[in-house]
């Protein structure tokens, strides 16, 4: 099984767990830990990354990757409104979950290219912080058109507060500031337990994608499709962005993985405040018991595929 990344056979556990109603349970305490853990641990290793950069380089990708991103829930919108037939609300929302990012995708995507020894511009997680949230504003922006009385205060702190912005922010900072020098000492516990951390968080998210799995049922044959051809048109924009903007095939690869992930952490919080009358089975039923699964999976390796043939 070459060039396969272990870590994804605790996902595979957890589901074939969850699918046979197995009593094996991740306690929540444990489960939160681990998700501070992984958030802190990419927001470290990209400050120390940055920290080798000066800014000038990084702001032009940044401000690409941060437009091109912008277009991912204004492709999605029309597609699930008018053929999907959706309501707004369940429109805005899903738009919204398919144009932030999974962390947790990120995550996999990252090993799986360290395994292959694929070198990494070191100012990735950057645009892993940028890109959380733009989709989310604007997933709203479209479910409520028209609409009066958004509690955009609420909304905004909602985003920009929740514990993906603060941990991912909190740690590029961290890293930056004390550099490869400073941060060394806890190598140890960071970066050098990142994939067992990860490993265990897997066997919880397959856990949940099979209790998940029975809500899409609802959805029907559409959203599913929709679940599955929307990250492969997301990852070719990546590729594309990546290309023009120079990237290596490890950069190239991890922007596609980015464009092609679904929130399913910071988007539900988010939209279970800005549009309560979506329904959230929907949304997290696509991100999490497809998109999220097919990528582990199928995506990351296509989507490195696609990166090397595309810079051939």
């Amino acid at each position: 099984m070459p060039h396969f990344e272990p870590v994804i056979l605790f996902f595979v556990l957890g589901a074939l767990a969850g699918f046979a109603r197995s009593d094996l349970r991740i306690p929540g305490v444990f489960y939160e830990s681990l998700s501070i853990f992984l958030l802190l641990a990419i927001g470290l290793k990209g400050g120390v990354e940055l920290a080798r950069y000066p800014l000038s380089e990084v702001a032009l990708p940044a401000m690409v990757v941060f437009a091109v991103g912008t277009l991912i829930p204004l492709v999605a919108y029309p597609l699930l409104r008018r053929v999907g037939r959706l309501s707004r609300a369940d429109s805005g929302s899903i738009a919204g979950h398919y144009g932030s990012v999974s962390v947790v995708t990120f995550a996999v995507g990252t090993t799986y290219l360290a395994r292959l020894g694929q070198e990494v511009e070191g100012y990735i997680p950057v645009l892993l912080v940028l890109l959380e949230f733009p989709a989310l504003v604007i997933g709203v922006l479209l479910a409520r058109r028209g609409e009066r009385g958004t509690p955009w205060g609420k909304v905004l702190h909602e985003v920009f507060a929740g514990k993906s912005i603060v941990l991912l922010l909190g740690g590029l900072a961290i890293g930056w500031f004390a550099g490869p020098q400073g941060i060394a000492p806890l190598d140890s516990l960071f970066f050098d337990l990142f994939r067992g951390v990860l490993a265990f968080f897997l066997l919880e998210m397959g856990l949940v994608v099979a209790n998940r799995f029975g809500e899409l049922r609802r959805a029907g044959l559409f959203l599913i499709v929709f679940a599955i051809m929307m990250p492969l048109f997301s990852a070719g924009l990546g590729v594309v962005t990546g290309m023009l903007l120079g990237l290596s095939v490890g950069g190239v690869t991890l922007l596609a993985t980015l464009y092609a992930s679904a929130s399913y952490i910071a988007a539900p919080a988010a939209m279970r405040l800005a549009v309560p009358q979506a329904n959230p089975a929907l949304s997290i039923g696509a991100a999490l018991g497809i998109t999220f699964p097919f990528n582990l999976l199928v995506g990351i390796p296509l989507y490195h595929w696609l990166a090397q043939q595309a810079l051939q």
